[in-house]
Parts: structure tokens; sequence; C-alpha cells
């Protein structure tokens, strides 16, 4: 599978943090490509927010982000919130 965009990635990060960060964005990316187990979808995003504390640059990198790729990191936290447990599919 060929992704041709581009992740929002923070260059003072350390190579650990954009590790986390790439994973939570590969877990939003399969909640929209196929589908994503809840628990793994919001761990990861836990830690997406040890590293993007502020709502302010998590809105930013998600805006890039779903520019770039087409979906929503917001939405798949969204979805799996409201889900609970189990997977979560946000494709078409």
């Amino acid at each position: 599978m060929s992704k041709n965009y581009s992740y929002p990635l923070d260059t003072s990060w350390s190579t650990e943090e954009i590790v986390s960060v790439l994973y939570f964005l590969n877990q939003v990316e399969k909640a929209y490509e196929s589908k994503v187990s809840v628990t793994a979808l919001l761990e990861s995003y836990a830690d997406f927010k040890k590293i993007v504390k502020s709502k302010g640059q998590e809105k930013r990198i998600d805006r890039a982000f779903e520019r770039s790729s087409g979906y929503s990191a917001y939405r798949a936290v969204k979805a799996a919130k409201e889900k609970e447990k189990g997977f979560i599919s946000l494709g078409n």
C-alpha cells in the first residue's frame, strides 16, 4: 500500500516520540482503511498526548494530517471513545 502523503512531524521530537506519533497516525489510517482495535487506537492516542500536550498543536497536526491523507484523527478518536471496546471502521 503506497502512501502519497507526508506526516506532520516536529523536528524537535526525539526518535522515540516520532515513532509514537507515527504509530498513532498509523492507527488512524487503519480505522479508515480497514478496522482498528478501539483499545489500540486509544492507547496510542494516550501516548501521542504525552508528546503533543497542547490542544492547539494537536489540532494543527490533525488538520495537516487530514489535508494530506483525508483521514481525521479527531473523528477516529471520537468514534473509538463512543464505541469503548471492540473495533471501529470509518472507511466508506
